[in-house]
C-alpha cells in the first residue's frame, strides 16, 4: 500500500537581491510542514525555487553590464546558500530557466491558444515593473500601484490576453463550496469583494516592450507574461506535459500553496482559472500569511532596512531564528520584527525555559544517582496531573499543525515546559535527596522530568531541526524512543543508561550589550536607523508593570487604599507600532476595562485570553500611545526584566472579587 501524500509549495523567489528575514518566513514555514508531514509518515513533496524572467531582471542586468542569466545565475547560487544554512528540506528547487519549464510553458501557451482562451489583441493601461503587475485606472492607489506604492508606467503594446472574465463565476462557485480554499478567512473575502464579485477582466499575457522571458513558439516577438510563466511552475515542477509525469499524477494536486499576502490574488484567482481552462483540479489550499514587518513597514531591499538571515543565525545559531519566526506571530498576521524582541524570546523561552529545564534535569541525575536513573521510580503526587498534560500535547499540536498555525503549536509547546518546570518545584527533588528513603520518589521525580523532555523534544522537530538532537545526547536518548508516534506515549524512555551533561543548549544573552553589537552591524529593527534610546526608555516607564522592592515602607491604611480586583483576560491585542505593549480587554464583575500592558515580550496575546488577573482597579488612567488604560495588571519581573510572570489567581474565584 503506497504511503499518503503531501505537496506544499512556497511561491518561487524573484532573484533581484539578496534575501531578507522576511523571505526565510515563508520558506522556513513550509519546511517545517513539511518536515511534520514527513515524521507522520507522509511522502512529501516540497517545492521551492526561482521565478527569473521578466522586465526588471532584464533592466537590472544591464545596469550591471551582464546579461540577464548571468544575473540571476549569480542570485540564485546565493539563495541556494541560504536555504542550505537554515537546513531547509526542498525535494525539489526549480528555477523559471529550465529547459524541461520552458518546454512546458510554451505548450501550455499553445494549448490555451488553441482552446480559445487566449487571444490576440492590444493592451493600454498601467504596469508596475516591480511587481510585474497590470493595473486598471481604478485599482491604483493615489496614481500608484497598490501593493508595492511605486510609479506605474503607461504602456500600449500588441498583446494576448487570457480569457479571465470567463472563469468569473465558476471561481466565485468553487470559493463558496470550498471554504477552505482560501485561507486565512479574511484573504477568502478579500478575494470575493474587491476582486471577483466586481467583475474580472481579460488579462494580458504577453510582452513585446522587452525580451527576457520564454518565447510564444508561434509569435515569437512576444514573451509570455511573467505571472503566467511562474504560476506554472507548480505543474511544471512535476513533470507536466512531459514524458516522465508520474511525479504529476502522485502528487497534484497540491495541497497548500504558502504565499505571502500580496500575491494571494495571482494564486486565486489567475492560477486557479489557468487550471480550469486546463481542466485540471485545484490546489486543495492557497494560505496567504502575513508579513513580517519593521516598524517602518513592510521589509524591502529599497526601504535599506533589510535584515540579514546569515548575520543572525551566525550570531544565535539555527534553531533561535527558526523558532522566532514561527513563535512570535500567528500564522496568517503581520509581525514586527525586531534585535530585541528576537533576545527576549531567547532568553525566556529558550533559555530560561527549555534550555534551564534541560539542564536542570540532566545535572540532578548525575549528581544524585551518578547519571544514571535506576528505574521509573515510585509515583507521587503531582504526577498524574504533570502526565495527562503531556500526554494531551501530541494531539493538541497535530490539530494546530495540520491548520498551519504554528505560533499555536508552539505555545501549547511551552505551556507543557512550562509545567514540567512547575513540577520541579512542586515535588522539590533537593528536598527528596536529602532522605534516603525517598530515593525511590526521587528517581520517579527525574524520570518524569526526563520523560516529559523526550516527548517535547520530539515535537520540537518540525521547527527547531538542531536542538531535539543535542537534547536526546544529553539525555542518552535512542533513537527508538523518538519516533513521532512515540511522543504520544508514556514510559517510553530508558532509563539505564548514563546521562551525558553537556554544554548550555541556549545560553542567556546580555540585552543591552547585545543590542549595541547588532547596530553595529545592522540598522535598529523597528526603524532602519540607530536606535533612540530616550523614547526607548520613556515608552519602558509609561509601561512599567512591575513594583520595585526598594520603596518606603508603607501603613496598612497606605495599602488600603489600593483597590486590587481579580479580572479575566478577554480579548489581547498587541499595540500598532509597539514590540512592547498590549491592549487587553478584561471583565471586572458587571464592567469592562480597557489596560494597556507592557508584556508584549513576555507574552503574545493568544496566551492571555482566558488568564485570571489581578488589577489596580483605582489607578488614575493613561494614555499609552494614544489609547487610554483604565488600569494596571500586577506582574513580578526579574531585575533586567528578561523574565516577567503575571500575578494570577490559581483558584476558581469570580472577576471583580477585592484582593485584599
Amino acid at each position: 500500500m503506497s504511503r499518503k501524500t503531501f505537496y506544499i509549495t512556497t511561491p518561487i523567489y524573484y532573484p533581484s537581491g539578496k534575501l531578507h528575514i522576511g523571505h526565510s518566513y515563508t520558506t522556513v514555514a513550509a519546511d517545517a510542514m513539511a518536515r511534520y508531514k514527513r515524521l507522520q509518515g507522509y511522502d512529501v513533496m516540497f517545492l521551492t525555487g526561482t521565478d527569473e524572467h521578466g522586465q526588471k531582471i532584464q533592466r537590472v542586468a544591464a545596469e550591471n553590464g551582464v546579461t540577464p542569466k548571468e544575473y540571476v545565475d549569480n542570485i540564485v547560487s546565493g539563495i541556494k546558500d541560504l536555504w542550505k544554512m537554515m537546513k531547509i528540506t526542498y525535494d525539489k528547487f526549480i528555477r523559471t530557466t529550465d529547459e524541461e519549464h520552458v518546454a512546458t510553458v510554451q505548450k501550455i501557451f499553445r494549448m490555451l491558444y488553441d482552446k480559445g482562451d487566449i487571444y490576440k489583441s492590444e493592451y493600454e493601461g498601467w504596469y508596475c515593473t516591480p511587481c510585474e503587475s497590470f493595473w486598471t485606472e481604478t485599482q491604483l492607489v493615489d496614481g500608484k500601484c497598490p501593493d508595492c506604492g511605486r510609479p506605474v508606467e503607461r504602456t500600449r503594446e500588441e498583446s494576448y490576453f487570457f480569457r479571465l472574465s470567463k472563469y468569473q463565476d465558476r471561481l466565485i462557485k468553487h470559493i463558496e463550496e470550498n471554504p477552505d480554499f482560501i485561507q486565512p478567512v479574511s484573504r477568502r473575502n478579500e478575494m470575493l469583494n474587491n476582486f471577483l464579485r466586481p467583475g474580472l477582466e481579460d488579462l494580458c499575457v504577453s510582452r513585446t516592450s522587452f525580451n527576457w522571458g520564454i518565447p510564444v513558439t508561434f509569435d515569437e516577438k512576444h514573451v509570455v507574461y511573467v505571472w503566467i510563466d511562474a504560476l506554472s511552475n507548480y505543474i511544471t515542477a512535476l513533470g507536466y506535459l512531459s514524458d516522465n509525469d508520474a511525479a504529476f499524477k502522485k502528487y497534484w494536486p497540491a495541497d497548500v500553496h504558502l504565499v505571502g499576502k500580496e500575491i494571494v490574488r495571482f494564486h486565486t484567482i489567475i492560477w486557479p482559472a489557468m487550471l480550469m481552462a486546463l481542466d485540471l483540479p485545484l490546489p486543495k489550499q492557497v494560505f496567504g500569511h502575513g508579513w513580517l514587518v519593521l516598524e517602518g513597514g513592510k521589509m524591502s531591499k529599497s526601504k535599506g532596512n533589510v535584515v540579514d538571515p546569515v548575520v543572525l543565525i551566525e550570531k544565535y545559531g539555527l534553531d533561535a531564528i527558526r523558532y522566532f519566526l514561527l513563535r512570535e506571530v500567528p500564522f496568517g498576521a503581520d509581525g514586527v520584527f525586531s534585535n530585541e524582541a528576537l533576545i527576549n524570546r531567547i532568553n525566556s523561552d529558550l533559555a530560561n525555559d527549555l534550555g534551564n529545564l534541560v539542564s536542570r534535569t540532566v545535572a540532578m541525575i548525575k549528581k544524585y544517582f551518578d547519571g544514571q536513573l535506576p528505574g521509573q521510580g515510585e509515583e507521587g503526587e503531582f504526577d498524574a496531573d504533570l502526565k495527562k498534560e503531556l500526554l494531551a500535547l501530541k494531539p493538541k499540536t497535530e490539530e494546530l499543525l495540520d491548520n498551519l498555525q504554528f505560533s499555536l503549536a508552539l505555545t501549547e509547546i511551552w505551556k507543557a515546559i512550562s509545567r514540567t518546570n512547575k513540577y520541579i518545584d512542586e515535588t522539590m527533588p533537593w528536598v527528596l535527596a536529602k532522605d534516603e528513603s525517598r530515593k525511590g520518589r526521587l528517581a520517579a521525580v527525574l524520570y518524569n522530568l526526563a520523560e516529559s523532555i523526550r516527548i517535547v523534544s520530539i515535537l520540537l522537530q518540525p521547527f527547531m531541526p538542531e536542538t531535539p538532537a543535542k537534547i536526546w545526547n544529553q539525555l542518552a536518548i535512542d533513537s527508538d524512543e523518538t519516533g513521532w508516534e512515540s511522543a504520544g506515549q508514556w514510559g517510553v524512555y530508558k532509563p539505564t543508561r548514563p546521562v551525558q551533561p553537556g554544554e548550555i543548549i541556549f545560553p542567556r544573552i546580555d540585552v543591552e550589550k547585545e543590542l549595541e553589537s547588532l547596530a553595529a552591524i545592522t540598522p535598529d529593527a523597528a526603524t532602519g536607523k540607530p536606535a533612540k534610546k530616550e523614547q526607548e526608555q520613556k515608552e519602558a516607564q509609561d509601561a512599567k508593570t512591575t513594583v520595585s522592592d526598594e520603596k518606603a515602607q508603607i501603613t496598612i491604611d497606605d495599602f488600603a487604599k489600593l483597590d486590587l480586583r481579580v479580572a479575566k483576560v478577554l480579548a489581547a491585542e498587541k499595540v500598532e507600532k509597539s514590540d512592547k505593549l498590549l491592549k487587553l480587554r478584561l471583565r471586572v464583575g458587571a464592567e469592562e476595562r480597557q489596560v494597556v500592558s507592557g508584556i508584549a515580550r513576555h507574552y503574545s496575546p493568544e496566551e492571555l485570553v482566558g488568564k485570571t488577573v489581578v488589577l489596580v482597579a483605582n489607578l488614575k488612567p493613561a494614555r499609552l500611545r494614544g489609547i487610554e488604560s483604565q488600569g494596571m495588571i500586577l506582574a513580578a519581573a526579574s531585575e533586567d526584566d528578561s523574565l516577567l510572570s503575571l500575578i494570577t489567581v490559581d483558584k476558581d474565584i469570580s472577576d471583580g472579587t477585592k484582593v485584599s
